[in-house]
């Protein structure tokens, strides 16, 4: 039977591997300064559009106001997000960048893609693309880190080279099915 000092331990190691799974520390083959790249391009993202977004709004047009809030919400929601410290004050900060964390790479990507180019379609000027540029690179960015570590090249050879011994297996198969016939 184990003691209560023995029980009390597990779930204290099994929340710290959670928190260092949600927090990025497990191997998910991003390197440290690459998740910092993408945090950091998102944070200026945030913050041009939010810049871009309060200009857009300067004007009598309705698109350009549309876009303009459309630009100071995704400003405020990459900043939610990526840098929740920045929302200190709302209570909910950390829970919504928690669940960000959790998310994949690819999903990150289609969703800061997705809240860049809208504001784009919907109103066409150089205040909403170049406010969103970044913003949309960040979500390239995510993108690139769905993709995965560039193998090396050993097993690209081997690869290589596997491959073309099945492609010979599969023509002289053929080649003995023709030559039978």
């Amino acid at each position: 039977m184990p003691s209560p000092g023995a029980a009390s331990a597990e779930p204290e190691a099994g929340d710290a591997a959670a928190a260092g799974s949600v927090q990025g520390g497990g191997d998910d083959g991003m390197t440290w300064w690459y998740r910092w790249l993408c945090r950091f391009a998102a944070v200026i993202g945030g913050v041009s559009c939010a810049i871009a977004g309060v200009w857009n709004c300067v004007t009598i047009d309705p698109l350009n106001i549309a876009a303009g809030v459309w630009m100071v919400l995704s400003a405020f929601v990459l900043f939610l997000c990526e840098a929740p410290f920045c929302c200190q004050f709302i209570e909910f900060a950390n829970a919504v960048s928690a669940r960000a964390d959790k998310l994949r790479y690819w999903q990150k990507a289609m969703f800061y893609c997705g809240i860049a180019i809208f504001p784009v379609c919907l109103r066409f000027s150089f205040t909403t693309l170049f406010g969103n540029a970044i913003a949309f690179a960040s979500g390239v960015l995510y993108g690139l880190a769905s993709l995965g570590k560039k193998g090396d090249a050993v097993s690209y050879a081997r690869l290589k080279d596997k491959k073309l011994a099945d492609e010979e297996k599969l023509t002289g198969s053929i080649t003995n099915e023709t030559a039978m016939q």
